[in-house]
């Protein structure tokens, strides 16, 4: 049976998401526009900094629980990285969907509302209220993804 474009992109997002080093949860996110992938992210070290896997996870560390203090980390999350790829190759974004395997936190809600991401399809739950809120507030249209 075909897929529908969300049970597609999904798919693909969850993909992406194999890339990802973090030892906690692996998040992989997919910026769509058109029906065309536009960029793609994945959470993990930046570019040039060793990965969770090689040094561990600092977070682990520090008994730190999901959900809080977001900057106490060496990742950086998917929806972060898959705009920050639109920014580094000139890829306009306004209007697009992002699929992400995880539910977006506040951080990354709040980068997606001012790239102009008008609809989000995610997967996973995440434990953070504001973010939900943040998006709701901005119009942003939120779907929990459910299997076609």
């Amino acid at each position: 049976m075909r897929p529908s474009w969300d049970s597609y992109f999904m798919e693909i997002a969850h993909v992406v998401a194999k890339r990802s080093t973090c030892l906690r949860r692996q998040v992989g996110a997919v910026i769509v526009k058109d029906k065309r992938i536009m960029t793609t992210g994945y959470n993990g070290a930046p570019t040039g900094i060793a990965h969770c896997e090689e040094v561990g996870c600092l977070r682990d560390e520090l008994n730190i629980p999901s959900g809080q203090r977001h900057e106490l980390c060496r990742g950086i999350h998917a929806e972060q990285n898959a705009i920050i790829q639109a920014a580094i190759w000139g890829v306009g974004i306004k209007g697009a969907t992002l699929y992400c395997t995880t539910q977006p936190c506040a951080l990354c809600a709040k980068m997606l509302i001012n790239a102009g991401i008008t609809r989000i399809v995610y997967e996973g739950n995440y434990p953070d209220t504001l973010a939900m809120r943040l998006l709701e507030e901005a119009g942003v249209e939120v779907i929990p993804f459910s299997v076609d």
